[in-house]
């Protein structure tokens, strides 16, 4: 498997969740309450996403681990 390329990839993702991120911190017309509520999904997506390559990072040792067994 190709970690490299995966792990390239999620960080193409978290740059564009960051883009959003700064587009509505950045919109005055929202109030503190209303820009957590938009940036929240944001958050969580990204804490989703990192938990995944987690995964997919452990995945591999094993298999490798046990590859080498």
């Amino acid at each position: 498997m190709n970690i490299k390329f995966i792990e390239e990839k999620f960080e193409e993702i978290y740059e564009e969740l960051e883009k959003d991120v700064m587009k509505i911190l950045n919109d005055q017309s929202l109030d503190k309450k209303e820009t957590n509520l938009r940036v929240k999904p944001y958050s969580a997506t990204k804490q989703i996403l990192r938990n995944a390559l987690d995964s997919i990072k452990l995945a591999n040792r094993v298999a490798k681990e046990n590859l080498d067994k």
